[in-house]
């Protein structure tokens, strides 16, 4: 991102008018940010991301209206030098790592802001990502665990594949059909890297998702 040498230029976008100008005087006491808009709701920040080009917007997550998943791709369509910085109460390191995947730079707790949200500006304004050390472990730790690639169905489908069922087995308890069975399979062997049922066998165990000795032959 090609921020100004001089100054960071912000757009703050949070629907409450008292926190807005406390994050303004806060900022604005740090001589190379400086705030150019605010905005009380999605649509206002869309508008100002358009008409004035800030390097940074510090999203708020929980404003009226807004879809932060929907909305940060959207936001960076629109800008992409712009950086998101998002600003939120939720202490949360699955939704951290859900908004940093969407295309934000950056995720601070508000009752951290004061100490942080000026760091996370400027890494987000060299390109950096930047996470509530709060967080940092915890986020960590869910990037480590291969089962959080993975959503609730192929889980279970998993589960299935390594207990031994057939496709048609699997298809009557998921309530698909077996072509859907074989296509979804076949994805999430892409998915973990893995070749074989033995090789999946082995992963289902190794993550506790069966008990070694509960699996069928092959």
């Amino acid at each position: 991102m090609q921020a100004d040498q001089q100054q960071i230029t912000i757009v703050l976008a949070d629907d409450h008018n008292v926190i807005r100008a406390g994050l303004r005087t806060m900022l604005e006491a740090q001589a190379d940010l400086r705030v150019i808009g605010e905005a009380a709701d999605a649509p206002a920040a869309s508008k100002l991301v358009e008409d004035r080009r800030p390097d940074v917007l510090v999203l708020d997550l929980q404003m009226p209206g807004a879809d932060p998943r929907l909305d940060i791709p959207r936001l960076r369509d629109s800008a992409p030098d712009m950086a998101i910085v998002v600003l939120t109460m939720q202490n949360d390191p699955r939704g951290a790592r859900d908004l940093l995947r969407a295309g934000a730079a950056g995720y601070v707790l508000k009752q951290a802001a004061e100490r942080q949200l000026g760091e996370a500006i400027r890494s987000a304004a060299r390109g950096d990502a930047y996470v509530d050390p709060e967080l940092g472990g915890a986020l960590a730790k869910l990037e480590a665990d291969p089962l959080e690639a993975l959503g609730e169905r192929e889980l279970e489908l998993l589960r299935l594949v390594a207990l031994g069922f057939t496709n048609r087995e699997i298809g009557e308890q998921l309530f698909l059909s077996v072509r859907a069975i074989e296509v979804n399979r076949s994805k999430l062997f892409e998915k973990l890297g893995i070749e074989s049922r033995p090789e999946l066998v082995q992963f289902a165990i190794a993550n506790g998702v069966i008990e070694p000795g509960g699996e069928a032959e092959a």
